[in-house]
Parts: C-alpha cells; sequence; structure tokens
C-alpha cells in the first residue's frame, strides 16, 4: 500500500522498531490527520501487513480505532475495502497507543497514478476505473455502509491486465448511515471521473459519453440519473460505445 503523506509525522517510528512484539516496522507508508500508517513484517511468518498507529488526540478512549475497526469488520466481504485484522499495542514516551492491524495492499494512490501519465486518462480508461469503482461501492452500500470522504487521494489503484483492481481508504466512520451520504458517494465517484480525465480545463473537451455521466458535476442531475451505485454500473454496462 503506498500513501501520500499529508502531514508531518508525530510518532516517526523507526524502521526495526517491533509492535506488540510481534510485527516489525518496515517503513513509513503515510501520515495524515488521524495518525500515521507502517509497512510492517510479521515476525514468525514474514508476512506483511499494514499497522495504523492514531494520534492520541484524534483518537480519544479508542473511540475511532473502534468505529472504524467495527466498520472494516461488517465490510469484509466487499471488494473494495481492506481487510481489518486486529488491535496491538504500543508503547510510546509514556503513553500508551493502539494500533489497527491491517491487510497490506500493493498499490498507487490515484492521484500519482494519473500525475505519471501526464495528468490525466483517457476516456474509455477512466471509465473501466470507474466501472470497477462503483461495483465495489454499490456492495458497501448494500451493506449498508458509505464511504463518506471519497477522492482520488483515497484510492489505491493496481492494473491487472485490462482490469483495476481498487482498494479505498479513510472511511468516515461517525453517524448512522443516512441515504444522504450514500448519494454524496456517488457525486464523489462522478467528480473522480471528472479529475482523472483532465479535470474542468478539459471538460468542455470531453466526449458526449463522459459529459453524460459528469454531467457538469451538477448533484442534483447526477443523483437524478444515478440515485444509487447500481444505477452508475448499470448505466456503464449498457451505454452505446461510440464507434469512432
Amino acid at each position: 500500500m503506498v500513501v501520500t503523506i499529508a502531514q508531518a509525522p508525530e510518532f516517526n517510528l523507526q524502521p526495526g522498531r517491533v509492535i506488540g512484539g510481534t510485527y516489525v516496522i518496515e517503513r513509513l507508508l503515510g501520515s495524515g490527520w488521524e495518525g500515521e500508517v507502517y509497512k510492517v513484517r510479521e515476525r514468525r511468518t514474514d508476512a506483511l501487513r499494514a499497522v495504523k498507529v492514531f494520534r492520541l488526540e484524534r483518537n480519544p478512549r479508542d473511540l475511532v480505532l473502534t468505529h472504524y475497526a467495527r466498520k472494516l469488520e461488517r465490510l469484509r466481504n466487499c471488494r473494495m475495502v481492506i481487510d481489518y485484522h486486529h488491535t496491538e499495542r504500543l508503547r510510546w514516551h509514556n503513553e500508551w497507543l493502539t494500533c489497527m492491524v491491517s491487510e497490506y495492499v500493493e498499490g498507487e494512490v490515484l492521484s500519482r497514478f494519473v500525475q505519471r501519465r501526464g495528468g490525466r486518462m483517457d476516456p474509455i480508461s477512466a471509465l473501466l476505473l470507474v466501472h470497477a469503482m462503483a461495483k465495489g461501492l454499490a456492495e458497501i452500500h448494500e451493506a449498508g455502509e458509505y464511504h463518506g470522504d471519497l477522492h482520488w487521494g483515497n484510492v489505491l489503484v493496481r492494473r491487472r491486465g485490462v482490469h483495476f483492481d481498487i482498494k479505498v481508504l479513510d472511511f468516515f466512520h461517525w453517524g448512522r448511515p443516512t441515504a444522504a451520504q450514500r448519494r454524496a458517494d456517488i457525486c464523489e465517484l462522478v467528480r473522480i471521473l471528472h479529475d482523472v480525465t483532465g479535470g474542468q480545463p478539459r471538460y468542455a473537451k470531453q466526449p458526449n459519453y463522459v459529459k453524460a455521466i459528469v454531467r457538469g458535476l451538477r448533484k442534483d442531475l447526477i443523483i437524478d440519473r444515478f440515485p444509487t451505485a447500481q444505477a452508475l454500473v448499470r448505466y456503464l454496462d449498457m451505454f452505446d460505445w461510440p464507434l469512432k
């Protein structure tokens, strides 16, 4: 798993340090508002895992970690969700920190993936990407959950033949899931299509089959056409591809 470092590390745990007597840190993967994520190796089996260390002020009484872990566990059978494993404890200065252990996923953050390709994807590849994401999002919604913070910095992508393997990061995990939150996920997914095809500077030149989905980023128009993630999947499965 590769995560863009968006905030300076606070813990800055060094390679070789052991967490919970079980996991040896290999390197920092990323740092954000909630905490830091490290690539680790299990001592006994050499299995690779990811460990998230939550900042103390962001995780009072382990409430954030608990909500997050429960949400991931409920979504264990969803293809876009990283598998939660268990928790470990880490002594840091005079404090005990609770860490969340999850699967380690090879991949690249979508924003970086696009930037390495000149800042945009061709429309057909972009639609294949969004189709894979829409199928994964439909599973999350059908399980009664939502993501809540979907953008191209929270998506890990890996090419497999003509397909995309997708994992999403950093679920928003407070509050009862609502239909409005699921509709917001759909609008955010459509924005990802807009962003990966070049954003506003290139929108006027996009083919009509892209504009028919993006709809000028008008949320009311997007939801009118795609009231559910499954409706977006069906549209992408059935629309007429251009011959030229």
